[in-house]
């Protein structure tokens, strides 16, 4: 018995160790940056989005174009525990500020006439008849997240496109 509640507690510190806990959203705070840039998040218009990495570590970025050009390279040796992008079916797309889905699951809209922080970028949306709407008033085609390449998700440009700096 005296080994087994050694044991017992080895497994329960391993159970709450980062890299095995559940991957939970965080809600945006006025003070969020951008992970690649230091925008601040709540600051742009458009879907935000979040990526916890087994090590516990959370960045966050203020497009979806970022957090997939992230997500999709090739040679990103973090490993990904969880990937969050924001509703837009339930969101306002000026103000986002929650309504966190998990980005690999999401219907995404790319080549819309909205732009997001850094120009043109995919609209999140966890159904996809919001999708479809969406595309009925502001354009574009929905793709699935194994369907964006990383060439879709080329930051180059992307200080052109915003009309703040």
């Amino acid at each position: 018995m005296r080994c087994l509640i050694p044991m017992v507690a080895a497994m329960t510190l391993a159970a709450c160790s980062p890299s095995s806990a559940p991957a939970n959203p965080q809600e945006l705070a006025p003070g969020t940056a951008c992970a690649l840039d230091g925008m601040l998040l709540l600051d742009y218009p458009g879907p935000k989005a979040q990526i916890h990495y087994a090590d516990g570590t959370v960045e966050f970025f203020c497009d979806t174009v970022e957090m997939f050009s992230i997500a999709l390279r090739p040679e990103q040796k973090r490993a990904l525990r969880a990937v969050y992008t924001q509703d837009m079916g339930k969101e306002d797309w000026r103000q986002p500020r929650a309504n966190w889905i998990d980005a690999r699951t999401a219907f995404y809209v790319a080549g819309s006439k909205l732009r997001g922080s850094m120009g043109p970028t995919f609209a999140a949306f966890s159904r996809r008849e919001d999708a479809e709407a969406f595309i009925k008033q502001h354009g574009g085609r929905v793709l699935r997240f194994d369907e964006v390449t990383p060439e879709m998700a080329d930051l180059r440009g992307g200080a052109a496109h915003d009309e703040r700096m």
